[in-house]
């Protein structure tokens, strides 16, 4: 297959996501094994492991010369992003997973040479299939998403976990200032929201590539725009804050809030 048989590409990641949907739904049947990796809060189960496992045997198998970048391992020691590279989060919002059985996501965004070419957000209870193809537009469920209309803080509803607010005071202001707040606890469902239009903006001080690496790619699709909260480029090797907004109340955050 060609390097830009993106089509192809594409249609087999969401194949991919949708047999690993089907593996997460069957095991809410069977007991959970939860462990944590640096904190109480940082959960991860069998599950997160053995999907990724699933996307990597599958991936290498069809996709040989594709590299491969996981929350759980796969790919930790790539230094860059030459090539085609998955970006793959097995389960975000691992603790919803874990107590609430709702509210995660898969999420698959597929880069070549550093530039997003197609983004998968799965919302595995919810049955919500987010997908892009960069420069065809952003689809929720096969219906086109419309481009994002301009936002101002005022009538903003802003998702944002309530626990960085006690960490950075610059959001205090912000969190006055806008309509509501909303969180979801898993960083693609938020940033999934936007796009769909149902919150106006996300706003994270700490996530890691797989979190942000399919997310970036569908928001840019409807016309939002995606940078870390200092208004740079996002580096999909390493962690970063995040600031995804409307236009116009991009603006607001960057010039009021943040810079």
């Amino acid at each position: 297959m060609s390097n830009h048989d993106w089509h192809s590409i594409a249609n087999r990641a969401q194949s991919l996501v949708k047999e690993a949907a089907r593996l997460i739904r069957d095991s809410l049947k069977e007991k959970r094994i939860v462990e944590y990796k640096s904190n109480p809060n940082d959960l991860v189960t069998e599950m997160d492991r053995r999907i990724e496992a699933f996307f990597t045997e599958e991936i290498t198998r069809e996709f040989s010369t594709h590299l491969i970048l996981g929350e759980e391992g796969t790919g930790k020691d790539l230094k860059d992003l030459n090539g085609i590279v998955w970006i793959i989060d097995p389960i975000d919002g691992t603790t919803n997973f874990v107590h609430q059985q709702r509210h995660f996501a898969i999420s698959v965004g597929i880069y070549e040479n550093g530039v997003g070419m197609v983004g998968i957000i799965y919302d595995v209870m919810a049955d919500e299939l987010y997908t892009a193809i960069k420069g065809e537009g952003a689809f929720l469920n096969g219906r086109k998403l419309p481009k994002l209309k301009k936002a101002d803080v005022k009538e903003a509803l802003i998702a944002v976990n309530s626990g960085w607010i006690i960490k950075d005071e610059r959001l205090i202001p912000l969190i006055r200032d806008c309509r509501g707040t909303r969180a979801y606890g898993a960083a693609a469902i938020e940033m999934a929201s936007v796009a769909a239009n149902r919150t106006d903006a996300y706003i994270s001080l700490n996530l890691s590539p797989w979190d942000f690496a399919a997310g970036a790619i569908i928001i840019k699709e409807v016309g939002a725009r995606v940078t870390t909260l200092e208004g740079a480029d996002l580096n999909l090797l390493k962690p970063s804050t995040i600031c995804v907004a409307k236009e116009g109340l991009y603006e607001q955050l960057q010039n009021h809030y943040f810079n």
